[in-house]
């Protein structure tokens, strides 16, 4: 989607991120009782074992209980909702260093575990 983030999709982040097949997830789930307190956990992403983003829940600009307040407003979550959070710094963007095809990334979360997906050029 990097090719349509700025252009077709005027900047819109949210929506240049979330076309078909573009936000793996799973197979982690991860329940409250789990997790009682997210804060700090470690967030790291890594691309063919280098760290390109390092960070921990106590970083994040947008608390996790305000973006659940958010989300919520005029929507009823339900139990397997999903709330994107946002990301660490050191995106492409800032770096200059993009996915490449065949890039291996592995997005990390503390006490959640490790989504590993291998770069596909579409």
């Amino acid at each position: 989607t990097r090719g349509v983030a700025g252009t077709e999709l005027g900047r819109n982040w949210y929506k240049s991120k979330a076309a078909d097949a573009s936000c793996p997830m799973g197979p982690f789930i991860v329940t409250k009782d789990e997790i009682p307190n997210p804060y700090p956990l470690a967030l790291d992403l890594r691309v063919n074992g280098e760290t390109r983003q390092h960070g921990t829940t106590d970083d994040m600009i947008f608390k996790i209980p305000d973006l659940i307040a958010s989300a919520s407003e005029g929507v009823t979550l339900e139990c397997g909702d999903v709330i994107s959070t946002g990301t660490c710094s050191g995106v492409g963007l800032s770096t200059g260093k993009y996915l490449e095809d065949g890039d291996l990334v592995e997005a990390e979360v503390e006490r959640v575990g490790v989504l590993v997906n291998r770069i596909r050029a579409t």
